[in-house]
């Protein structure tokens, strides 16, 4: 049955009589205890809401927003609309409610599904520009109680009608169900916006599930398997796992209980399979690096002696060489006593295949979880294109490479403009209500990605950068800043980094650093400070990044080495458009907003003051001015 099903609502029908109650679907951790769904209840809980929708007046073709944290009532809703023939639009719960307002009136949204009081008062804060809206569902009542607006309904009270619905109308959710097509719009998806206001992308059930497959494909998961979906499910990547991959296997999919306890939480369930964008693993390195430096003197000389193990015996697979006898032997006794404690801490001790997408990661953080033996592999891929189009295979993993295009996926490189352009039947069939961009980026069938890349000798792909913004510098030489930044980033003290050359003479570099690991660091070493901007501003501080900058510039071209850096007084942030939600750089934005700064790093100072508007949780906003230091590069450092 699920090979034949084309539609999510058919995969859930279809592993819904397959378990029935003899297996869990769905678990969420609610008040400290793992809560249960089995198939059973997973499928009841669409079709109830499905049908309170359709009593409601949802009609086939209608979209459906769904705002909040990832809980089981976000992918009921999900499957709900799709069984209705509705569409539905995910949205990130950490949108401010002008970039909500946005995409629901764009997408001529007729209900939103929302969690929490937190969301329904973003819902109430810009309700008269939302005309389109009838109807905003909340799951969560907590702080609600005095809530009297009348467009506001509780989730189960929707399944109530749809209990009711069915009595008068039997069997009209299974006739919706078997309406769906492989070629029916299942998701507008939200692009990540690096360049402006995201656009949305259409993606068909055929879409969906033919990428799942064909990932399940080169590595089979189990429907004993358990995965942890913790990012947002608004991404793609997210998507592709929990919804795409999880309803095609039928493995089960585990919910946090909050943002706070996802660590603890996947530690708890010890998931095979994970899949996370660059700046998970990076913090976990981060993580890592920092508990190291605070244990005991035994216990740092154990980790790096293991880890000197651990990186000769990743080289050599890297290298496709056999491990001699003897590294075999140390890295087992490496593994013993230091990797799987290490891996069990981090709930990576039981992972088989764990992924990285959405950006490149930097080389030195793939090494590192190799060298402790977790299967870190890159793949490739834009929302565009359901997700994935390239990954690394098992035994062939090439870190500076994104690896193989996946089965039923053409990729070539552009022979003009060295443009990455894909086709499958993954690839999405346009932008909503957007025919110019979709004529821009589907030509003949092909999706053109943006980013610049090329095949290696084993056929790999490398992706070099965005086209936009691969840079060539004075002398000629070819540059990508996003390569430069994973460099950085590998430091536990960089929390992000933005690199700038090519117009300019020379490489410079804006830093972010983390505030909890230089916090952490100030204490341990008696340096008082008050603030993040007090802290970024610290001599010790930039001492101690100032180490890292010269670990980055070691390896790179020497036109390639960052000759300035400077510590940012605030942090980039997404609310501030300086980031997208998916924490990409908006590069434009910033060059833009930091001009000033950045004219400062080519320039002859040391120093430059300067007054910036930051704005607070609560929507109010300072102006703080303060004296940002200029760090000159110590060439023999390099």
């Amino acid at each position: 049955m699920t090979d034949t099903a084309d539609t999510f609502p058919k995969l859930l029908m279809a592993k819904a009589a397959e378990y029935g109650d003899s297996k869990v679907a769905l678990r969420e951790k609610e008040f400290g205890i793992w809560q249960s769904v089995t198939w059973r209840e997973y499928l009841e809980h669409v079709r109830y809401f499905s049908l309170g929708l359709i009593s409601l007046g949802l009609q086939p073709g209608d979209k459906i927003a769904i705002l909040g944290d990832n809980r089981p009532e976000w992918v009921y809703a999900e499957l709900a609309a799709q069984a209705a023939g509705a569409i539905s639009l995910g949205l990130y719960q950490d949108s401010v409610a002008k970039e909500l307002q946005y995409l629901i009136d764009f997408a001529d949204a007729r209900f939103v599904v929302v969690e929490d009081q937190e969301q329904v008062d973003k819902m109430l804060e810009v309700w008269d520009d939302l005309p389109k809206v009838e109807k905003v569902i909340y799951y969560d009542p907590k702080g609600l109680r005095s809530y009297r607006e009348p467009f506001l309904m509780h989730f189960p009270h929707v399944e109530e009608l749809g209990r009711a619905y069915e009595k008068e109308h039997p069997g009209s959710f299974e006739e919706n169900v078997a309406r769906g097509k492989w070629d029916d719009v299942a998701i507008l998806c939200t692009t990540s916006g690096t360049t402006g206001l995201p656009k949305l992308a259409m993606l068909t059930h055929g879409n969906l599930i033919s990428m799942g497959r064909n990932l399940m494909a080169i590595d089979p998961a189990s429907p004993n398997d358990e995965f942890v979906s913790f990012l947002p499910l608004a991404w793609i990547g997210e998507q592709m796992m929990s919804l795409s991959c999880g309803l095609t296997v039928g493995f089960t999919v585990n919910f946090p209980e909050e943002p706070e306890t996802v660590q603890e939480n996947i530690r708890e369930i010890g998931p095979q399979v994970m899949f996370s964008p660059p700046r998970i693993w990076e913090n976990i390195v981060s993580q890592v690096q920092v508990k190291i430096e605070d244990s005991t003197r035994l216990k740092r000389a154990m980790f790096n002696w293991a880890m000197k193990i651990g990186y000769q015996y990743a080289d050599a697979r890297f290298e496709k060489r056999e491990p001699s006898l003897g590294l075999r032997l140390k890295y087992r006794l490496a593994d013993w006593l230091v990797f799987q404690m290490v891996k069990d801490q981090l709930g990576l001790r039981h992972i088989r295949h764990a992924y990285t997408g959405g950006a490149a990661l930097g080389p030195d953080v793939f090494r590192f979880f190799h060298a402790m033996g977790v299967n870190l592999k890159q793949i490739y891929g834009q929302t565009e294109i359901s997700g994935i189009s390239v990954v690394h295979r098992d035994g062939d993993i090439k870190f500076q490479t994104v690896g193989l295009p996946i089965p039923e996926t053409e990729v070539r490189i552009d022979e003009e403009t060295g443009e990455i352009c894909s086709r499958s039947p993954s690839v999405f069939v346009g932008y909503y209500n957007n025919p110019q961009a979709t004529a821009e980026t589907l030509v003949d069938g092909w999706l053109h990605s943006g980013d610049a890349g090329y095949f290696d000798e084993d056929g790999h792909l490398i992706v070099i950068d965005r086209a936009k913004d691969v840079m060539t510098l004075h002398d000629g030489t070819k540059f990508s800043p996003q390569f430069i930044e994973n460099k950085l980033k590998f430091s536990p003290y960089i929390k992000e980094a933005v690199v700038f050359g090519g117009d300019w003479p020379y490489v410079s570099a804006m830093i972010n650093i983390d505030m909890a690991n230089v916090g952490k660091w100030a204490e341990n070493h008696q340096i008082t400070y008050t603030t993040y901007t007090d802290l970024a501003q610290k001599p010790e501080v930039y001492a101690l990044v100032g180490r890292d900058v010269a670990r980055a510039n070691t390896g790179l071209p020497p036109a390639a080495r960052i000759k300035r850096y400077l510590l940012l007084h605030k942090e980039l942030d997404a609310d501030d458009a300086e980031l997208t939600r998916t924490r990409k750089v908006r590069r434009r934005f910033v060059n833009e907003r930091y001009k000033e700064i950045i004219d400062g790093l080519y320039g002859d100072g040391n120093s430059l003051k300067i007054q910036s508007t930051i704005t607070y949780q609560d929507g109010r906003t300072a102006v703080i001015e303060t004296t940002l230091h200029i760090q000159d590069v110590d060439s023999d450092s390099q």
